[in-house]
């Protein structure tokens, strides 16, 4: 901890409405929002919401002090309660040292090793949607953000179970749906009714959880059984390896109750953000003919090669990837961070008491023009490795930084490396209008507001016409 400054200025403090403060402008349009406070508070401002007073951190240094240097002194905010009604003491909602040994009990599924024994499954997964595609009547749009969203729902499926659970996890999309809506109501809202009183909402809500806790319980169970009967039974996939996980010190495995919520955790975070940017990348590359074609070609050489793993051939989508990652610039899934003090501290020359809250809002850093030259423009090249090295590490956190940096970043960049790649190769995308415009929608996840409608044309058809 460092020592504290006897005085310290007093932070900027943005106007509000009486009683209510900043809240109608933040919940109106969240984004507009931060962007203008931005504009007009260099460092740093304090806003009221639902009247909680709580910092904006604006810089890549501010953030990187509050998510790594004194981390520990920052707990997640009181919004991840809303999270862990669902979640329960998963990776995302934990904390302490309960959160430290889950994280490391969780980390070696996410290894290279593990990474490389996927990508074979995320290729099968992605072809099947071609093979969907293929039947498509090409005059129609397609909902292509429903098309993501089943496509990383089978990825990650396919991941945490191999391939027992056949349909049981029919509905559950659905389900998890139903179940963000939830979250982001109850985030935004002035007035929380208790969970065990039926409105609507809540029984819709109740439901959900219960198809999705139905879902994983019995596959649960199931694997329980097998040992009975097998002890040596494995399978090759997360969930088989969550279980087996000892904790160095104690040799205890996670009971169940743990790996419903690290199961659940990993569910929400591999579904819904990544179909997310996948999204947000077709409709960028929609109105991208140049970098359509550089992600063509790189992708019909690496596809084409011969006698190399399908990990190492997605190691050769260098420039796929820059174009991920410039996506998630522009549209980060995880648009905003919620950090709370344990103990009074000091940013720059401002004093904060304990209990302090604040916010870090990738979406803004990503477009901060000290870090980004023409920062609403869709440049890849940004993140070529001679543009990368000039700009702070924290101007850039599309997954969180420091510690709970996300566990599942590398399984997420790998699996949209892929999936680009592969429907770039096979399939032009094109806007279903010239003036077409799909605005974010800041839930709990940047979504495209509405879903996203595209055109799809198999790439035989373009070059015979």
């Amino acid at each position: 901890m460092k020592t504290l400054t006897a005085l310290s200025p007093i932070v900027p403090r943005h106007k509000g409405l009486p009683l209510v403060g900043n809240t109608f402008a933040f919940i109106r349009d969240p984004l507009g929002f931060l962007l203008s406070l931005q504009e007009m508070y260099p460092r740093l401002a304090t806003i009221n919401l639902l009247g909680r007073t709580i910092t904006v951190l604006q810089t890549a240094e501010d953030a990187k002090y509050v998510l790594q240097e004194n981390n520990r002194n920052y707990h997640k905010s009181e919004a991840y309660r809303v999270l862990a009604i669902f979640l329960g003491n998963g990776l995302l909602t934990s904390e302490g040292d309960f959160w430290r040994r889950q994280r490391k009990l969780a980390q070696p599924a996410f290894y290279k090793q593990r990474l490389a024994l996927m990508t074979d499954m995320m290729v099968q997964e992605t072809e099947h949607l071609l093979a969907d595609w293929k039947a498509h009547d090409t005059r129609q749009p397609r909902d292509i953000s429903q098309d993501m969203l089943r496509l990383t729902l089978n990825i990650v499926t396919k991941a945490l179970f191999s391939t027992d659970v056949g349909t049981r996890v029919a509905g559950i999309s659905t389900a998890l749906d139903e179940i963000m809506h939830y979250a982001d109501e109850e985030l935004k809202s002035f007035i929380h009714i208790p969970l065990k009183y039926s409105t609507p909402r809540n029984v819709r809500f109740r439901n959900a959880v219960s198809k999705v806790e139905e879902v994983i319980y019995g596959i649960i169970n199931g694997r329980r059984r097998e040992w009975e009967k097998d002890p040596t039974s494995r399978h090759d996939d997360l969930l088989d390896m969550l279980m087996h996980t000892r904790d160095e010190e104690t040799g205890e495995t996670m009971s169940d109750a743990q790996l419903r919520d690290e199961v659940t955790t990993i569910f929400m975070a591999g579904h819904e953000t990544t179909a997310n940017a996948l999204s947000w990348a077709l409709y960028v590359l929609a109105q991208q003919p140049e970098v359509v074609k550089k992600i063509r070609k790189e992708s019909q050489q690496v596809w084409s090669a011969e006698g190399t793993s399908t990990f190492e051939k997605a190691r050769e989508l260098r420039y796929t990837l820059q174009v991920v990652q410039e996506v998630m610039r522009l549209y980060p899934p995880a648009w905003i961070i919620g950090r709370r003090a344990l103990s009074e501290d000091q940013i720059g020359p401002y004093t904060f008491p304990a209990d302090s809250y604040f916010l870090i809002s990738p979406y803004t850093l990503h477009r901060r023009p000290e870090y980004w030259d023409e920062p609403e423009a869709f440049n890849p090249d940004r993140f070529s490795e001679a543009h990368a090295k000039d700009r702070p590490t924290y101007a850039y956190i599309p997954f969180g930084g420091g510690p709970r940096l996300c566990v599942g970043n590398n399984f997420a960049l790998l699996e949209m490396q892929l999936v680009l790649s592969l429907l770039v190769r096979d399939y032009d995308v094109s806007l279903t209008a010239p003036d077409q415009v799909v605005v974010p929608e800041p839930m709990v996840t940047l979504r495209p507001r509405g879903g996203l409608s595209l055109r799809i044309v198999p790439r035989e058809q373009v070059v015979s016409a």
